[in-house]
């Protein structure tokens, strides 16, 4: 069947159509041509044409118009729209005209570089000119990163290189410094919290070093659809700039389909998995040679499916080349493995590849015509991003978002207009997040000495130094005269992660082939992901970790025929060390400031493929995470408790239910990703708190550091006064828990909005957290009756 011969009969299905809640066909369009600029170079035009590029988009045309004219751009276009070309035809067309002429290309991955560097280069072999392009990054062979500094037109990095293996080093780039005219971003919405507040320091350290060597290089940005990408271009670079978000280039007719799980539970409110659901979805597709991307949320889903889906076409067969036609994409995996899958994509023998939001990004992987989003992925950006791989040639695809249990999937799948008719997420930042600033002023320092009326960024010359003397007393930098100096012997940007606050990676390595290096995995997920016991997934295959060495980073592993995965089991614990604001509601005490989040993974579930049937459990020991953070938490004393007609276990289990709720909800009014935040109970003393994860509302147990996995029975704590916690998930925080705290009347009206609408009748998984987790029965109406009494103690105070 073709690909609409099979939409059309899953619409007219009986069983799947009474799962859809949406169905819409975005048409396509023709697209807006313009004729190639005057004052285009007559050999870049024709290297254009014999590309089979007559014309140009007017997105482009536009871009090249603006940029001439010396303008900072950010082109806003959606996916396979030519934004590639809006920047390589200026930066080209500059270096024909002076040979010297530099530019810098960013991408915020390394297979992103390596892949827009073939385009790049198809046009500089056509033009038959003397234009250097090269990669730079940690792949690059040191053989030619002499001549790539010395005689490279265009180097093409990615922000981790940039920041330790360029500014660091800017002496040997004197060439790039000095006659740097463009400056290219790439995937700008994807430069966001943590993430986006380290590169924003970053550019401010590439801007100081320009300015050292003479050079005031232009911008020039291309996102994905966000709100506010001329805000975000202009928060990341502290520029001025033109927004270009009217895009001339042609589409395809799209089908976009919203997926809701059958219920098989009224009362408990449960769905079929949705993962079961997105593997017989790919099936249909998969029988009918149409090819698929699969976007799974986690790396653990990946391989799950990547197995389910192996298991069906290639156990026992596969295509007449002997070639997989199945494969999974995720970060961890090795650089050549992903070079293998990527090239099976444009070779079109690989016809589903399962990925993480590694494959959102713009990495040429042919044409494919379905993508199915398994799971809402936290942003309308990211689902659009994503819908957007498939269909790539204008020919006709089909996008299908399944959604989970959880509340935010729920929100979102049902209630489709809030998807289609409302803007994307805006992209938020906290460059001058302490812990991150400081890090980059020592880099500065490292880089460049600081004279004593120089700020950094948009920070003032007074905090500016403030740190420098922080850094002075630390015995860190120096001050001589006016100027402080790098004194330290370390050098600083080695010991920055960019991508988060974190150490460097742990390796996989499989014992039964001669000590293979097979994976890698990052720090933060290391209790979680590879402890003695687990099952480790690459590629679908299952191996035993055998044994964790901590000091040398290691994970070594055995091949297994294991028939489950494993899960973790960790608790999250709130201390406060610091009030920054304080409110109260008659009984209701609400405040925000600066709080210690300890994690610790403390036991796994075994649960077995197919049927999620749990197998037993296991136990971890290992060290315990610290985070300091932001965060807003009320608390709900004895009083405002007493005035509720229910007895203390009943009000001990709505708590639970309505923090489960809150930070759903808290997500959904603020156009977050849930795991941007999380939420934990307590008692402000830190005497006991609550263990609980994304899946449930939590137990009960006492501080006590030598039993964190201990319960207690709620009914025997002396002094009931429980505190929600809502915390930034990032270290030192980006600000979400600030902006729900100055918004709190209207989380509590989106958090009883979410629980009255759900159609479940004592708590699920779309409201409260699931019903199982707690002895209650009314854990829905008690929550609903504390958030009327929040309500009406707010409204009062307002």
């Amino acid at each position: 069947m073709t690909l609409e011969e099979i939409i059309e009969r899953l619409r007219n299905h009986l069983s799947f159509k009474a799962s859809i809640t949406a169905t819409k066909l975005i048409p396509g369009n023709n697209g807006s041509y313009a004729d190639f600029p005057d004052d285009l170079n007559r050999d870049l035009k024709e290297a254009l044409i014999k590309r089979g590029i007559e014309k140009l988009y007017s997105h482009q045309a536009e871009a090249w118009r603006l940029i001439k004219e010396g303008k900072n751009v950010c082109i806003q276009t959606p996916t396979s729209s030519g934004k590639t070309l809006c920047y390589n035809m200026p930066v080209v067309n500059s270096i024909i005209e002076d040979s010297e002429s530099r530019a810098l290309y960013i991408f915020p991955t390394k297979a992103l570089s390596q892949d827009q560097i073939f385009e790049l280069n198809d046009i500089i072999n056509k033009l038959g000119i003397d234009v250097y392009a090269q990669t730079f990054d940690g792949d690059t062979p040191q053989n030619i990163r002499q001549r790539i500094r010395q005689r490279g037109n265009i180097i093409v990095t990615n922000p981790d290189m940039l920041h330790q293996g360029i500014l660091p080093h800017h002496t040997k780039w004197v060439k790039l410094f000095t006659n740097l005219k463009f400056i290219v971003i790439d995937e700008l919405h994807i430069y966001r919290g943590v993430f986006g507040s380290h590169f924003t320091n970053v550019i401010r350290r590439l801007k100081r070093i320009c300015r050292f060597y003479g050079s005031n290089p232009q911008f020039i940005c291309c996102s994905a659809t966000i709100t506010n990408p001329k805000e975000h271009a202009e928060n990341l670079t502290e520029e001025d700039f033109v927004l270009i978000d009217k895009s001339g280039a042609p589409t395809g007719d799209k089908y976009f389909i919203f997926y809701n799980p059958p219920i098989v539970n009224n009362e408990l409110g449960i769905r079929a998995n949705y993962l079961h659901q997105t593997r017989n979805l790919a099936r249909i597709f998969i029988d009918n040679n149409i090819s698929v991307i699969i976007f799974a949320l986690s790396r653990l889903n990946v391989e799950i499916l990547t197995k389910y889906l192996k298991d069906d076409f290639e156990r026992g067969r596969s295509d007449k080349a002997g070639k997989e036609i199945i494969a999974g994409y995720r970060g961890g995996y090795l650089p050549y493995r992903r070079r293998e899958i990527e090239r099976g994509l444009k070779e079109g023998y690989i016809k589903c590849v399962i990925a993480t939001n590694a494959l959102e990004l713009g990495i040429d992987i042919g044409s494919l015509d379905v993508s199915i989003i398994a799971g809402f992925p936290g942003y309308i950006s990211s689902v659009w991003q994503q819908a957007g791989r498939s269909g790539r040639r204008g020919a006709l695809s089909c996008a299908i978002l399944v959604a989970r249990s959880f509340p935010v999937d729920q929100f979102i799948i049902n209630n489709p207009s809030y998807f289609f008719d409302r803007n994307p997420e805006c992209a938020r930042i906290n460059p001058n997040n302490v812990m991150i600033l400081v890090d980059h002023i020592k880099c500065a320092s490292f880089e460049l000495p600081f004279s004593g009326s120089e700020t950094f960024g948009n920070i003032s010359i007074e905090n500016t130094k403030a740190i420098l003397g922080m850094l002075n007393k630390s015995g860190e930098v120096v001050k001589q005269g006016d100027r402080w100096y790098w004194e330290s012997e370390d050098y600083p940007a080695s010991h920055i992660n960019i991508r988060s606050i974190s150490h460097e990676n742990f390796v996989v390595v499989n014992r039964d082939e001669c000590d293979k290096v097979i994976g890698e995995v990052d720090f933060y997920s290391v209790p979680t992901t590879i402890y003695p016991g687990a099952i480790y997934m690459v590629d679908g295959n299952q191996y035993f970790v055998e044994e964790l060495d901590w000091e040398g980073k290691k994970a070594f592993v055995r091949e297994s025929n294991a028939d489950y995965f494993t899960m973790s089991i960790d608790y999250t614990h709130v201390r406060i060390l610091d009030i920054y604001e304080s409110k109260k509601f008659d009984s209701v005490i609400l405040e925000n400031g600066e709080v210690l989040v300890t994690n610790k993974a403390v036991g796994f579930k075994k649960i077995k493929f197919y049927t999620s049937e749990n197998l037993g459990y296991g136990k971890i020991n290992l060290p315990e995470q610290e985070m300091v953070t932001n965060a807003l938490w009320f608390t709900l004393t004895r009083s405002f408790l007493d005035d509720l007609p229910y007895s203390k276990s009943e009000n001990i289990s709505g708590v639970l239910g309505l923090s489960y709720a809150l930070h759903h909800a808290g997500s959904v009014l603020i156009m977050v990703d849930p795991k941007d935040m999380n939420r934990a109970i307590g008692d402000r003393n830190a005497n006991w708190y609550v263990r609980s994860t994304p899946f449930s509302r939590g137990v009960y147990t006492m501080a006590d550091e030598s039993r964190p996995e201990m319960k207690i029975s709620p009914e025997k704590i002396g002094k009931f006064e429980p505190t929600i916690f809502i915390f930034d998930n990032y270290p030192g925080g980006i600000g979400l828990s600030e902006d729900l705290y100055y918004k709190f009347d209207e989380l509590v009206e989106t958090t009883y909005k979410l629980i009255e609408e759900c159609f479940c009748s004592s708590g699920c998984p779309v409201c409260v957290g699931p019903s199982e987790e707690t002895g209650s029965r009314n854990t829905k109406f008690i929550a609903m009756e504390i958030l009327k009494l929040l309500r009406s103690k707010v409204l009062l105070n307002r």
